[in-house]
């Protein structure tokens, strides 16, 4: 049996409270850094489908929020939101858009007051060839611009300034920039990476626009929600949104855009979703800052005030945070005593910025991912981030590789008040590569891919490889769960630590056998 030791964390999403919490070091450095993660019922990855009005309403469903200083172009910042969550990539005829009754919108906090300075909208409009056909491409695509594309969206950028909460300009950045389709299958799109390549646009100002379709960036074992990876931890390691897209908005702004000064580098960051109701006005339906928040954090009853309400609002839901669920949730599963209440090691980075890493001065406490845009990118990221010494990760800002779920669960577990732990879903990466340069996110599965993916399995399957559970042994040793899944012809291995001082403190050696 070979034993594989995790450091795992988890964060906090959407419409529901989670928080992370870091120790800092003399010198502005960080130690340690936690998230917290609750899990309420109808809930599922970051903000997919977190709240009851809103899982009903998929193509304003936020689900996850990034920010970060661009890896190959420092002096700027990357916004990445994902709206329409669990996109099967063979689900036509009509596959996916944007909803062209919306607003979808990035909120800039440039100074920490909990109030919007720059509000970046994009609003959608649906074009249509062909009316005769039920056909969303009547051949294979070549370009955006193919008469064999029948649908197509195109998307206007409009920047507003607003100070004390009202609106003082508005300015249209761009008007009708093509839309990146659904990725129908390598017979309708032989070459998708030139469709997306095409729907990267440049905006006067030096900024980048895109928006289509792309593969879900996050990654995680979403069977947390039966009864947290089913009990006795025998439900890890699959990443659940593997094979799944989601419609993406990503905006790349100089970094002296978005920021109050040189001296005043942090900014906060959120999206939300406003949709037009029956009497032509404009709803608030979906908010999403930090991820897992409103999954894990809030109850349901406050899942949808969260999704309508915005950032100075925030001290309504601070018992979610300082009260936690998910502890009493794994003490009374996998008897781990839950830290101690008030939870006040969760309230300051997921209110505040961790001090001498992204908090402004004079903050108002307020939910969002705040972002230092004076710290650099690195060349090998770290996915546990800051609490792995990467303070260009998250919870400074978020990154595409940045392993909220493992980060999430390692600080509700108090791993900032003493209770050092090494907890994870054993799911580390996304399984696909991202990109290099802007919009970063991977390109979307394909309906063709859904074949290679059976045909993958069939094989596997003759070779005895499936990587399945078909057997499964679990032992506990100094609060340690070592779970060992066994399949015809091959062995496969995973440990989740589950102690309050295990591998981080280095108390017991890692055990190391192979399981025949």
């Amino acid at each position: 049996m070979a034993v594989i030791t995790r450091s795992v964390w988890t964060w906090p999403s959407r419409g529901s409270i989670a928080l992370l919490a870091c120790g800092a070091l003399a010198g502005g450095g960080l130690a340690a850094a936690g998230v917290t993660v609750l899990e309420p019922r109808p809930a599922t990855a970051s903000s997919h489908r977190e709240a009851p009005l809103i899982s009903g309403q998929p193509q304003f469903d936020n689900t996850d929020v990034y920010a970060f200083v661009s890896p190959d172009h420092p002096d700027t910042t990357t916004l990445v939101a994902n709206w329409l969550p669990f996109q099967e990539p063979a689900g036509g005829p009509n596959f996916y858009t944007f909803a062209n009754d919306a607003r979808y919108d990035l909120h800039v906090d440039s100074d920490g007051d909990a109030q919007d300075d720059l509000l970046y909208r994009f609003t959608f409009k649906d074009h249509r060839k062909n009316k005769n056909t039920f056909l969303y491409n009547t051949g294979a695509v070549e370009s955006l611009d193919d008469q064999d594309l029948n649908f197509t969206q195109t998307y206007d950028i409009e920047l507003l300034r607003l100070a004390h909460g009202k609106t003082v300009s508005r300015h249209k950045l761009a008007k009708s920039l093509p839309v990146a389709p659904s990725n129908v299958g390598k017979a309708s799109m032989p070459d998708y990476q030139k469709l997306r390549d095409q729907a990267v646009q440049k905006v006067p100002g030096g900024l980048k626009a895109f928006a289509g379709q792309a593969d879900d960036p996050f990654f995680l074992d979403l069977r947390v929600f039966d009864l947290l990876y089913g009990g006795d931890l025998s439900e890890v390691g699959n990443d659940t949104l593997k094979g799944y897209n989601v419609n993406t908005i990503a905006l790349q702004v100089p970094n002296s855009y978005i920021r109050e000064s040189e001296e005043q580098p942090v900014v906060g960051i959120y999206s939300t979703t406003e949709r037009k109701n029956a009497s032509g006005d404009w709803t608030r339906v979906s908010r999403l800052g930090m991820p897992l928040v409103n999954e894990v954090v809030n109850p349901v009853k406050d899942k949808d005030k969260f999704n309508a309400s915005s950032p100075e609002n925030d001290g309504d839901f601070l018992k979610n945070v300082t009260e936690p669920e998910l502890p009493k949730l794994i003490e009374g599963i996998y008897k781990i005593k839950a830290p101690a209440e008030p939870r006040d090691d969760l309230v300051s980075v997921f209110l505040t910025g961790v001090k001498d890493l992204n908090q402004p001065p004079n903050v108002t406490p307020s939910e969002m991912l705040r972002l230092n845009t004076s710290i650099k990118p690195v060349a090998a990221p770290k996915r546990l981030g800051v609490l792995d010494g990467d303070n260009a990760g998250f919870p400074n800002g978020r990154r595409l590789t940045d392993d909220v779920l493992d980060i999430a669960l390692q600080a509700v577990e108090g791993e900032l008040v003493g209770s050092k732990n090494d907890l994870g879903d054993a799911v580390d990466a996304n399984d696909k590569k991202f990109g290099t340069s802007f919009p970063y996110v991977a390109l979307p599965a394909s309906g063709s891919d859904v074949e290679k993916a059976a045909e993958a399995d069939t094989k596997a399957a003759a070779t005895g490889l499936t990587g399945g559970m078909s057997s499964i042994t679990a032992s506990w040793d100094d609060n340690t769960v070592v779970l060992v899944s066994a399949a015809s012809g091959a062995a496969g291995v995973l440990l989740v630590g589950l102690g309050t001082a295990y591998v981080r403190s280095r108390r017991h050696p890692v055990r190391r056998s192979w399981l025949g």
